[in-house]
């Protein structure tokens, strides 16, 4: 018998739920139409009171988390959420956002070009989930032997651990200066201190914190799951990209550069 032959067809006797169901977000219908919305609750709380009261920080937490954040937690996630704010021209999320904007797409679908490569594994979104796993499972050790055993197997690459290594050959000094940044707030940060020590022990091989290792030990001292990561490193990296496609939008073709032939290489 062919080992691609089919296997008989079963029902997995599965009940489907009647309605969709969710925990965060309650919609309290009009009376003269059930269609349209009057008011809602966003984990309980009513929405027109947060706008009154909250920040969007707070707002930001309470959606993914289910409660609002304590004043330090707010404080560290709406530093962090500055810092992020935007990845920078020398980024290739940010590029493929500059060019797609002096290419005249649709201001639109800027962002979602822009997603799809800060979604990737080197300095995106790919990155932040195994980054905050490797944080929390190496808490419990010694960062400087932690720091010595993979600079032992190390292969010369950009990164040594998820959300370490190097930037452009050396240390990425603005993430080091963020993380000092984010140090100095109060509440307790367990993820962020032992990241530093580990970070520490690496600069004599021109290596260091990552944005994404940055933004992965907050996520995991703010308590957020790791799969979670890399979907929230975007939303808080969108704006920044946003801003460079439309900055281009209106421009002409030639605001761009253009590659001279002699720039062009092809390998044999």
């Amino acid at each position: 018998m062919s080992k691609h032959t089919r296997e008989k067809a079963q029902s997995r006797n599965e009940a489907f739920s009647k309605k969709v169901a969710t925990r965060i977000w309650k919609e309290n219908p009009c009376d003269d139409n059930p269609y349209i919305t009057e008011s809602a609750l966003c984990h309980g709380y009513d929405l027109y009171e947060l706008m009154e009261k909250c920040s969007f920080s707070d707002m930001f937490y309470l959606l993914f988390k289910g409660e609002l954040p304590k004043p330090c937690e707010s404080k560290l996630l709406e530093t962090l959420m500055i810092a992020l704010i935007n990845p920078g021209p020398r980024h290739p999320a940010t590029r493929a956002a500059m060019n797609a904007g002096i290419g005249k797409t649709m201001p639109v679908h800027i962002l979602p070009i822009a997603m799809s490569i800060l979604g990737g594994d080197y300095l995106g979104g790919g990155e932040i989930e195994p980054a905050m796993r490797f944080l929390r499972k190496q808490q419990k050790n010694d960062p400087a032997l932690v720091a010595k055993t993979l600079l032992d197997d190390y292969d010369n690459g950009n990164s040594i651990a998820p959300g370490f290594g190097k930037r452009f050959g050396g240390i990425d000094v603005m993430s080091q200066h963020i993380i000092e940044r984010l140090l100095l707030l109060s509440g307790n940060k367990p993820s962020l201190e032992w990241g530093q020590q580990f970070a520490t022990a690496l600069h004599s091989n021109s290596m260091g914190w990552l944005t994404t290792g940055v933004a992965a030990a907050v996520f995991c001292d703010l308590g957020f799951q790791p799969k979670a990561g890399g979907v929230l490193f975007q939303l808080l990296s969108a704006p920044g990209l946003v801003a460079h496609g439309l900055e281009l939008n209106n421009k002409p073709i030639t605001a761009m550069p253009y590659i001279s032939d002699e720039d062009y290489v092809i390998e044999k």
